[in-house]
């Protein structure tokens, strides 16, 4: 059986260096992917979605090991895609304003009739509230800087998120789209202090 860890294989838009801020070029991928609202800390809807979203994502997993593909591969970390309609106003400290789109990339075996019938199986077996709202998309989120940050989420990332900011401006690019973080351990089983994150802000030449 043949295993595959599509970190290794992405390179360096999943394995960023410390004290390091990289410029990449992120090819179109293929998420799950679920929207939402306000603070996620304390937040049902936010548990309810994240858990959706590991619930298809290991299905998937397994879905291809056992079938003809005869692959292991090892499932992608979360992400999130955090934002407000007015950028202005998006900050650490007032996050119930926040809107947010949590995700697991997906390889290119995996396809979308692959996922419909496998949300559908999941839906006969398990109660997951928010089942129904993932969707499989592509998302290219091209030219962008990213910096890894070891510690706590929220106020824990100001100063390694203003140094990325900085570095861009520095640069000769300006931020455009969405705040992005790509998590690598759970803060439900790892110490804040040892919590392992890419902090990624797409960009432009000024």
């Amino acid at each position: 059986m043949e295993k595959i860890n599509h970190i290794n294989e992405l390179g360096s838009i999943y394995k960023q260096p410390r004290n390091k801020i990289s410029l990449v070029d992120v090819p179109p991928l293929n998420f799950l992917m679920i929207d939402g609202t306000g603070d996620p800390n304390d937040n049902p809807e936010y548990s309810e979605a994240v858990s959706a979203l590991y619930a298809v994502a290991y299905k998937l997993k397994f879905a291809i090991k056992k079938g003809p593909q005869a692959i292991d591969y090892k499932v992608m970390p979360l992400e999130g895609l955090w934002w407000t309609e007015d950028m202005a106003l998006f900050n650490l400290k007032n996050r119930s304003n926040w809107q947010w789109r949590m995700m697991i990339m997906q390889p290119e075996y995996i396809t979308e009739d692959l996922f419909k019938t496998t949300a559908s199986s999941l839906r006969e077996k398990k109660n997951l509230p928010r089942l129904d709202d993932l969707q499989f998309e592509t998302f290219h989120e091209g030219l962008s800087m990213q910096i890894f940050h070891l510690g706590p989420y929220g106020e824990g990332e100001r100063e390694t998120i203003n140094k990325l900011h900085a570095y861009i401006e520095s640069e000769g690019y300006q931020r455009v789209g969405k705040h992005h973080e790509i998590y690598f351990n759970s803060p439900l089983r790892t110490a804040p202090e040892n919590l392992k994150t890419i902090i990624r802000q797409p960009v432009k030449p000024v």
